[in-house]
């Protein structure tokens, strides 16, 4: 097993339907060797995720040894403790996830939103790499979940998909899955778009914006139809981000 200062972090992405972690080396923003995915336990109580949690950590313990661990949630977490709970079990509400996670681990532990890491991700090693002033990241999935860093310093839990936009949850309109779901085309899905975004920068004027998720991978489908102030560019890490983004943290902390 090597000692920590061969070692790499461990990210770990906690999503409502699979558990993803791989090690990841801090000087390329690359995981080492294959990700290791475990489907998502039903029920997703705090419990039996950290057992699969686990599984990970045990899985990777020749690469990782006892360096530190890092894990997203689809959820705000403040100082380890989980205040909601998307597309998890709502007993993870009121649990203070890093002291769970280093109780089971026995090992240092960052728990982070997982928009949050994936902002980082892209911040330090992607799209927003070099950037300074406020970045936003947005991904455009089952909701929309947002990240907003300021100078290399995230600003935490932004949550910025559930502003009210012409009297409705922004995400409901403009998120991929609405896009989906209404059975609209890239064009017709811009304005809703293009409504969100530029709401976004009249309250944020923010210096580049990123959008993520799946759909960024047609991000030349709509993204050059949005007219903003500020540049507007596709992910680059893909689903990696937000396992790369939080071993970063876990790494710092």
């Amino acid at each position: 097993m090597p000692g920590m200062a061969d070692a790499h972090p461990l990210g770990i992405d906690i999503g409502g339907s699979g558990i993803k972690g791989a090690p990841v080396d801090l000087d390329e923003g690359a995981f080492v060797g294959k990700r290791k995915r475990i489907a998502t336990p039903q029920p997703s109580t705090p419990e039996a995720v950290a057992d699969v949690v686990a599984k990970i950590s045990h899985h990777f313990a020749d690469v990782t040894g006892d360096s530190p661990i890092g894990v997203t949630l689809p959820s705000v977490v403040q100082s380890g403790l989980v205040r909601t709970a998307a597309n998890i079990d709502r007993t993870w509400i009121g649990t203070n996830a890093v002291l769970l996670l280093q109780e089971r681990l026995g090992r240092s532990a960052t728990v982070v939103n997982d928009a949050d890491a994936a902002g980082v991700g892209e911040l330090r090693y992607g799209a927003a790499r070099n950037t300074g002033g406020l970045v936003l990241l947005a991904t455009l999935g089952t909701g929309i979940g947002t990240a907003l860093l300021y100078d290399g310093v995230l600003v935490p839990n932004s949550e910025l998909g559930h502003l009210e936009v012409d009297g409705f949850d922004a995400e409901t309109r403009a998120s991929s899955h609405a896009k989906d779901n209404d059975d609209l085309s890239y064009e017709e899905w811009v304005p809703r778009l293009q409504r969100y975004f530029a709401h976004l920068e009249d309250l944020l004027s923010p210096d580049l914006i990123v959008v993520g998720g799946g759909v960024s991978k047609d991000a030349d489908k709509f993204l050059p139809l949005l007219h903003l102030r500020a540049p507007i560019v596709p992910a680059q890490l893909g689903n990696a981000a937000g396992i790369i983004g939080v071993a970063w943290l876990a790494a710092q902390a």
